[in-house]
């Protein structure tokens, strides 16, 4: 795993605003990214179709179940954009979009069972309709499916780059399960969002480098980019369940009520007065939370700039995965790549 430290000093400025034509730009390069690979998403598709059939019924039921409650499916479009880029050839950057997808997918599912979520894309958990057992266990299989499709590759260096996320990922929703309480330091904070988030974008985008067989500089600087895209997503994603908008996705405030210690709950935690830490105290550490709590929550956050300093951080990862691209000519495709860094930074779900 990578070091990941916390920026120096603390930010309070506002969180920067884009002028329209850059926002608009940033807002559209996500659909240039889905309707540069939607053919080949076609395919992802039909992979995980037909890795998900089974004849016990459970299997198929709660990937579909999944599937409907939507998701932007970021990291297999990432991983067949991240192989144009490097002009790849073949066809297995769309099987190893699907092993992203569903080992994504896994990570959800046992996530909801951890953290005790009864929700999840705006649906009921499929722990909640199914129980707890049943998702641990399609979880599984689909990690299983996942890497069948690595080995169908014949690529050696795709299975071991994948296999180690996989041991990363299960090792921070460790870490989280050990440090997840509310004096928690940015930087515990940090490295568990650089295991369980960042690592696997990371993968998504490293392993199409592999296989279109590019040079360590090519392999670092994807595998780079990916890596603080993810912690920019996951940073945006943390402030939203604060300061975003409730839609179907996320619904504002999930995080506060299943009591999960993110990093604005970190940063208020730490800047907060003697009454305000016995608040977080009860709210989050003792998970006791009565009806005003959230508003309490947020409006602490805006007293000390805590969304502002956790969207300056995602600034910062943002711009960093910009920067990795520099080594790529200027196409439609490193274009597009370089505009969803600012549209993970500048997103409303």
């Amino acid at each position: 795993m990578s070091n990941i430290f916390p920026l120096k000093g603390k930010s309070h400025a506002a969180r920067p605003t884009l002028n329209k034509p850059a926002l608009d730009k940033a807002i559209g390069a996500f659909e240039n990214l889905r309707l540069l690979v939607q053919d080949e998403m076609k395919g992802v598709d039909k992979f995980i179709d037909e890795k998900m059939a089974s004849d016990e019924a459970t299997i198929p039921d709660i990937s579909a179940h999944i599937a409907k409650a939507g998701g932007k499916r970021l990291r297999p479009m990432l991983t067949l954009a991240a192989a144009h880029l490097c002009n790849y050839q073949g066809r297995d950057h769309i099987a190893l979009a699907a092993a992203i997808e569903l080992m994504h997918t896994a990570t959800l599912l046992h996530d909801d069972v951890v953290d005790e979520s009864n929700m999840r894309r705006g649906r009921a958990a499929s722990r909640m309709v199914w129980g707890n057992a049943a998702s641990v266990l399609v979880g599984d299989f689909m990690l299983g499916q996942a890497f069948k499709i690595m080995v169908g590759t014949g690529s050696l260096a795709v299975l071991d780059l994948l296999s180690n996320a996989a041991a990363i990922i299960a090792e921070g929703e460790v870490m989280q399960l050990a440090a997840n309480h509310i004096d928690m330091t940015e930087n515990a904070c940090l490295r568990i969002m650089d295991a369980k988030t960042a690592t696997l974008f990371s993968a998504a985008t490293h392993a199409s480098a592999i296989i279109a067989e590019q040079d360590m500089t090519t392999c670092a600087a994807l595998a780079s980019y990916g890596r603080n895209l993810g912690m920019a997503f996951q940073l945006t994603d943390d402030a939203l369940d604060y300061a975003g908008t409730s839609i179907i996705g996320k619904n504002l405030g999930d995080d506060f009520r299943e009591g999960k210690v993110t990093l604005p709950i970190v940063l208020a935690y730490q800047r907060g007065d003697k009454t305000e830490r016995a608040f977080w105290q009860r709210v989050i550490g003792s998970h006791n939370q009565k009806q005003g709590d959230f508003e309490q929550a947020v409006d602490f956050m805006k007293q000390h700039n805590v969304l502002a300093t956790t969207m300056a951080r995602a600034e910062h990862y943002s711009k960093q995965a910009e920067e990795t691209l520099a080594i790529f000519p200027q196409n439609e495709i490193s274009e597009t790549l370089i505009n969803i860094a600012t549209f993970c930074v500048n997103r409303n779900c």
